[in-house]
């Protein structure tokens, strides 16, 4: 029972609608919440003996995060560059072994919610006094750990998912 050292998965990526919602504590410094619809992946294992590896399961995950923002440029420029930094907690649902996997012998699919950091680089572009385009990349540390079971025995692999987030927004100031 446990982790099999040299294991580990790998997850497909997918495409979300995001939301962020920054309110500014002072000229430079905002408060910032990212939240998205519900991120669908494979996971596939690797490492495992035999012919294990492929195809494990699927599951969804939301990954909200708050930060702290800082914008280094005067509140009234038209170009506003930032850099940021939080934390995530990504909670994991919904997960389901796949028909290879089970066909293989396993039974069942658990996977671990996720606490993690989060950083972010952007600008924001000012179309009008309210209407701004926004671009930004950001990582968020999303590490869970897969439980299921082969042959009666527990077996546990650990998950990155770790994605590199890219959004382009229209948003609106008040």
């Amino acid at each position: 029972t446990g982790k099999l050292p040299g294991t580990s998965a790998g997850v497909n990526s997918d495409t979300q609608i995001g939301l962020n919602y920054l309110y500014m504590l002072t000229d430079h410094v905002g408060l910032e919440y990212l939240a998205a619809t519900p991120f669908k992946h494979d996971a596939y294992a690797r490492g495992l003996p035999g012919d294990l590896d492929g195809h494990l399961g699927t599951f969804k995950q939301l990954p909200p995060t708050v930060s702290l923002v800082y914008f280094p440029l005067s509140p009234y420029s038209t170009v506003q560059p930032y850099v940021g930094a939080g934390i995530n907690y990504t909670y994991i649902f919904e997960t389901k072994l796949g028909n290879s996997a089970e066909s293989k012998g396993f039974k069942g699919l658990d996977m671990d919610n996720s606490i993690g950091w989060a950083v972010e680089a952007g600008v924001d572009y000012m179309l009008t006094d309210t209407l701004i385009l926004n671009a930004q990349v950001r990582y968020i540390d999303i590490n869970t750990t897969a439980t299921t079971h082969l042959n009666g025995t527990k077996v546990s692999v650990d998950v990155d998912v770790d994605p590199m987030v890219y959004m382009v927004s229209l948003g609106y100031k008040y």
